[in-house]
């Protein structure tokens, strides 16, 4: 077998000793090509050039992510083909790794390899779904490219905190659990849409859903992790159905507490729930739309400022192996 390996350099979670530890042992099992990336996109780019290629079967993303979306949307740059695309493998890196942990994978990259490795030799595979976002016909975002997303999806307040956290990382900080909730904080402090929110989702032969300050679209569950603890937005989402959206109406300092235990206490059995929340399972297309621009995040990447989205769940999308 010839695979692609896919490194990130800056992964939080792996060393440069680590990393070349691990590219020894799956170069001792198949015929490897490893390559760091240089720039945001080059994982991107890489995935591409493994799909057009007529050899390469496999494609592993060492990384957290932010790496494995990248990967994702260069192997799918021209659309989904399980049959006929390299599969997907992931070690992963960063400090969160929701989509590995989300396929059962360990959380240690040394323990992953092993896991992956094994599961090579045993030919174990599974079909996932995932998401697909792309700017919405007649709107100001209509030419904005499509892209996929593995596990989750965020327009307004969730998507604010990603922004937060990533300028902090911009400015030599560490992404942190810690981080996270300092940003969660202080996002909300500066809320406008605290009271009656901006989001309407429209589905068509459906009344719209209105008022929304948050929304989150979930392709799996968990949503993310905080430390080692699972949080479920939307517990029935799966890689085997459509998109689950998770929507609040409103986050004032009473909504905030009930809603935020309500998700730290969330199980596979019970997500949040009450006269402000809305949860929509399995649902195939659908668009948010909003009064202002608001952000937007993709499996944890800021992707600016949007007014419309359009999502589509697409199932059986992408051959990974575990």
């Amino acid at each position: 077998m010839r695979a692609l390996l896919v490194v990130n350099p800056a992964a939080t979670t792996t060393s440069a000793r680590t990393r070349d530890v691990l590219i020894h042992a799956l170069a001792s099992e198949m015929k490897l090509e490893a390559v760091t990336t240089e720039y945001r996109g080059h994982a991107r780019d890489l995935g591409k050039q493994a799909a057009l290629s007529q050899d390469i079967e496999l494609v592993v993303a060492l990384g957290g992510d932010g790496t494995v979306n990248e990967v994702v949307n260069g192997l799918l740059h021209a659309g989904p083909d399980p049959e006929h695309l390299p599969g997907l493998a992931v070690v992963p890196g960063g400090s969160t790794n929701v989509f590995a942990r989300a396929l059962g994978l360990p959380n240690h990259a040394v323990e992953a390899t092993g896991a992956l490795l094994d599961a090579l030799r045993r030919g174990s595979e599974r079909t996932v779904g995932l998401g697909l976002a792309s700017g919405t016909p007649g709107s100001e975002d209509e030419a904005v490219p499509a892209r996929w997303f593995t596990f989750n999806a965020g327009l307004g307040f969730d998507a604010g905190v990603v922004g937060r956290v990533e300028q902090k990382r911009e400015r030599g900080k560490k992404s942190t659990h810690a981080l996270y909730v300092r940003q969660v904080v202080r996002q909300l402090l500066g809320e406008p849409h605290r009271r009656s929110g901006t989001i309407t989702l429209e589905r068509v032969g459906e009344e719209p859903v209105t008022d929304l300050v948050l929304s989150i679209v979930s392709n799996t569950c968990p949503w993310t992790f905080l430390g080692n603890r699972p949080i479920y937005a939307s517990p029935k989402a799966s890689f085997d159905t459509g998109l689950d959206v998770l929507g609040l109406s409103r986050l004032s300092t009473a909504a905030v507490a009930r809603y935020g235990t309500q998700l730290l206490t969330s199980s596979p059995e019970r997500g949040p729930r009450g006269k402000h929340a809305v949860s929509l399972h399995d649902l195939t297309d659908f668009t948010l739309h909003s009064k202002v621009p608001l952000p937007l995040q993709m499996d944890g990447d800021h992707l600016g400022l949007r007014t419309s989205v359009t999502f589509t769940g697409v199932r059986r999308a992408l051959r990974v192996i575990v």
